[in-house]
């Protein structure tokens, strides 16, 4: 076998062929040889979209789509927010009618009554053993009123509220205050003495606790009212402000059109107008009318009602520190600016003071005869029981004890006819007072019927307007 020289060369011949060269290999996909530009990013869907959508709105059916559609999204959310803003305002306007002031008058009736059990209790203890049937009454009616008041309270209170928690506590309290004076009365019919420190033990107990809590149930509720007022009074900006909008960019898009076109009426966009105009009235007249109406019920009604109601529950206890300063005879005294005197006769002088001042206030802001009357003639009850007091005093500081009860208790010229004539002419005055009241925000409340439910019909017929009107130019492109 023959081997070929591994050093030698192949020999050349036509029989044997070469190998052709290896061509160049072209650069890497990332080195861009230099000259030449980068290629472009691959555009996304949306992108070639929204060019698209550009193109088209540079054409005039494009402008007029568009036009349209604005149109009909701004008479849309001026309904809406019109249909927002009034329900909102409708539901505040019908809690202060039905919910948040007869619940703070309902307050006040508690105070009331609870102070004028308290005046009953201690003038039946002042009758003796033997108490009447009238003021046994009068205190039996007082507590029942009291507790179905307290049992409606607690209905339509939210249960976790401070009110919540105040009602509770009276109706703990009151369990409690009616043993204390049913005590009282045990022992004053057989003649013990300490029937009167158990009576003024339950006036500690109603003056020192459950009367501030009635109180403070009275303001909460009185905050709540102001609340329901601070919602349903305010003019809606954002309604009237997107009402505005609406109708000037509808004024634009028919004078755009009568450019154009020379077609004075465009019967679409006519209509979309017409809505929006008549939207924009209803919301703007209704409101001004529930306002003033909510506005005259709270200056004409609220305002009197709280003076009255703080009217009669100073003369409720005063009547109360009358008795009672019958009842302790000199055992409860109070040093003020270095002088003693008898503390419940004291307080007596403080809450007629604070009565004057309440019936003044309540007589500035009564603006009609039947609602001035009645404050009149308690002013003029309150003057007399006044000379009547002093002179019952005056009996009682020089010894003469029965005829200083006979004046305070007894059945003719006694200080308990200028309180009952006070607290009845408070009543008539308060009962007036609501009667306004209810007038007034029953006005208010009504001038919003219909409004938030018409707004949204009338808005969805003026975008379907603005569409027909912007299509009808749109076929003629077609």
């Amino acid at each position: 076998m023959t081997h070929l020289p591994t050093s030698s060369t192949p020999p050349s011949g036509p029989g044997l062929s070469t190998l052709p060269a290896v061509p160049a290999q072209p650069a890497p996909p990332s080195q861009v040889p230099k000259g030449r530009p980068a290629p472009e990013p691959r555009r996304t869907a949306f992108a070639e979209g929204f060019d698209r959508l550009r193109a088209a709105a540079t054409t005039e059916p494009g402008r007029l789509r568009v036009i349209g559609a604005v149109l009909a999204l701004l008479v849309v959310a001026f309904g809406s927010v019109t249909a927002w803003q009034m329900t909102d305002r409708a539901a505040a306007a019908d809690d202060v009618l039905t919910s948040s002031q007869p619940l703070s008058s309902d307050a006040a009736d508690i105070y009331r009554s609870l102070a004028d059990a308290n005046t009953a209790a201690s003038s039946g203890f002042l009758s003796g053993g033997q108490e009447t049937a009238a003021s046994r009454d009068r205190y039996e009616t007082n507590i029942r009123t009291a507790a179905e008041k307290l049992v409606g309270a607690a209905a339509n209170s939210d249960p976790d509220s401070p009110s919540a928690a105040t009602i509770a506590e009276l109706n703990r309290l009151l369990p409690e205050y009616k043993g204390l004076v049913e005590r009282a009365r045990t022992y004053n019919r057989q003649g013990f003495p300490v029937g009167g420190a158990y009576l003024r033990y339950a006036n500690e107990k109603m003056q020192q606790r459950m009367l501030p809590a009635a109180e403070d149930l009275y303001k909460k509720e009185n905050q709540r009212l102001r609340a329901d007022y601070a919602d349903a009074t305010p003019y809606p900006w954002a309604a009237i402000g997107l009402g505005v909008a609406a109708l000037a960019a509808l004024a634009w898009a028919q004078h755009r059109d009568y450019r154009r076109t020379n077609r004075v009426v465009n019967r679409g966009l006519v209509t979309a107008t017409a809505t929006a105009t008549v939207i924009l009235l209803w919301l703007a007249v209704g409101h001004s009318l529930a306002r003033a109406g909510l506005n005259d019920s709270y200056d004409h009604g609220v305002r009197s009602l709280n003076v009255l109601h703080d009217a009669r529950l100073a003369s409720l206890k005063a009547r109360g520190n009358e008795n009672l300063t019958l009842v302790a005879r000199g055992a409860e005294t109070k040093k003020v600016g270095g002088k003693t005197h008898d503390a419940y006769d004291y307080d007596f002088r403080a809450e007629m003071k604070a009565l004057g001042a309440h019936l003044a206030e309540a007589g500035r802001l009564a603006d009609d005869g039947p609602g001035e009357r009645p404050v009149t003639a308690a002013v003029g009850n309150m003057a007399e029981w006044r000379k009547r007091h002093t002179a019952a005093r005056e009996q009682d500081e020089n010894g003469n004890y029965q005829r200083a009860l006979d004046m305070v208790i007894g059945t003719r010229k006694a200080t308990g006819e200028c309180f009952d004539s006070v607290d009845e002419n408070l009543r008539r005055a308060i009962a007036h007072e609501e009667t306004e009241f209810e007038h007034a925000a029953g006005d208010g409340r009504d001038a919003l019927t219909g409004l938030p439910a018409g707004a949204a019909v009338l808005a969805v017929l003026g975008a379907a307007g603005a569409v027909l009107g912007i299509g009808r130019r749109l076929s003629e492109y077609r």
